[in-house]
């Protein structure tokens, strides 16, 4: 049976073992939405894993809502991410880009823009600006002329990633963002060929594959989806055909790999008593599928055991443990996150966490 220290074929890349690090929105770019050079140490730092996905970055100005944090659609970012990249790579690592498109939960005190969607809704609570919390906005219908443009910024933004030296992308179709929003049925209440039935609400996500697949390669391209409860406001009345559904056209397409968000009943981040889909989408995608969501190294070595899952993807263990792989292989205790300094522009509780070579000199 494959363990968690173990390679995997993830399309063209070879993981050097099955630790994934999954995408953690940090806010340590500039209010342009460029790079720091900050941000190089941080993912050089946590290089061990298998693979790096990188945070969430915007595939336009109007995508990302999200203060201070990247973008990839302008030469400056591209050559800031430049930086990123050769660090992570000059130390053994690989890192995919994240591309981003937050739909109504960009707020136009970050963009400059009202927020679109599926549909004229609104996320309940508020957006996170540079100016503090604000009351998130109705957001504008996407009119069906302007997909195409929209599927262009994820084209451009996935051949920015290449250009930046990202050994390949991955598409946020979770957490409630933009097509997560035409995906479900509380979100997307249109009457066009995007909206009403499960193969009208899954166009969006099947044209952005294809497209972002035959621009940088499906070996090169990944997609996560969160299939299973509400997240950030999102939900479907009947997930399961329509994640199949998703599941099936991914397939098709042949991307490299998919990643399924999977919160339990007693979630840490996110909570839901819907079970998990990773089953059910498993007998439709038959790439390789890595699973996320509180997991422990006893969870990931059962769901590898019984072929559930091909990689698990680690989130916060990874913020506070650069050294993640390190300290599972040994069984070494865990530093603790500080959630405080999340979205924090500093080195606290950013590049500050202690390795476990440093801690063992204090003891």
């Amino acid at each position: 049976m494959p363990t968690l220290f173990d390679p995997v074929a993830l399309g063209a890349l070879t993981a050097p073992n099955r630790t994934i690090m999954a995408p953690l929105t940090r806010a340590r770019a500039t209010r342009d939405h460029v790079p720091t050079p900050i941000m190089a140490e941080y993912y050089a730092q946590r290089a061990s894993a298998g693979l790096i996905i990188g945070e969430a970055t915007g595939i336009s100005r109007q995508a990302v809502g999200w203060p201070y944090a990247p973008g990839l659609w302008s030469n400056e970012q591209v050559k800031a991410w430049q930086l990123v990249t050769r660090a992570v790579h000059n130390s053994g690592g690989l890192i995919i880009a994240q591309l981003w498109h937050m739909g109504r939960m960009a707020h136009s005190a970050v963009t400059g823009r009202q927020p679109v969607s599926s549909s004229a809704t609104a996320m309940q609570g508020d957006a996170h600006t540079y100016s503090g919390k604000k009351q998130f906005e109705i957001a504008r219908p996407l009119a069906a002329e302007e997909i195409p443009s929209l599927i262009a910024d994820y084209v451009t933004a996935a051949r920015n990633a290449i250009a930046a030296g990202f050994d390949g992308v991955q598409i946020h179709a979770a957490n409630g963002q933009l097509i997560d929003q035409f995906l479900r049925d509380n979100s997307n209440f249109r009457t066009d060929e995007y909206g009403g039935g499960i193969a009208n609400r899954v166009r969006l996500l099947g044209l952005v594959a294809k497209a972002v697949a035959d621009a940088v390669g499906a070996d090169r391209t990944g997609v996560r989806l969160s299939p299973n409860g509400e997240s950030y406001g999102v939900d479907d009345s009947n997930p399961a055909p329509l994640f199949t559904a998703a599941a099936d056209i991914l397939n098709a397409i042949g991307i490299a790999f998919l990643e399924l968000r999977e919160p339990g009943p007693e979630g840490t981040f996110g909570a839901t008593d819907v079970p998990r889909l990773s089953p059910l989408i498993r007998k439709h995608f038959h790439g390789p599928l890595i699973l996320n969501s509180d997991y422990d190294i006893t969870r990931a070595k059962a769901d590898l055991d019984s072929g559930l899952a091909d990689a698990i993807s680690f989130g916060r263990p990874f913020l506070a443990n650069p050294d993640l792989v390190q300290r599972l292989r040994e069984g070494a205790p865990l530093n603790k996150d500080e959630m405080a300094t999340y979205y924090s522009q500093g080195a606290e509780g950013y590049t500050d966490y202690p390795m476990l070579a440093h801690s063992k000199t204090l003891l």
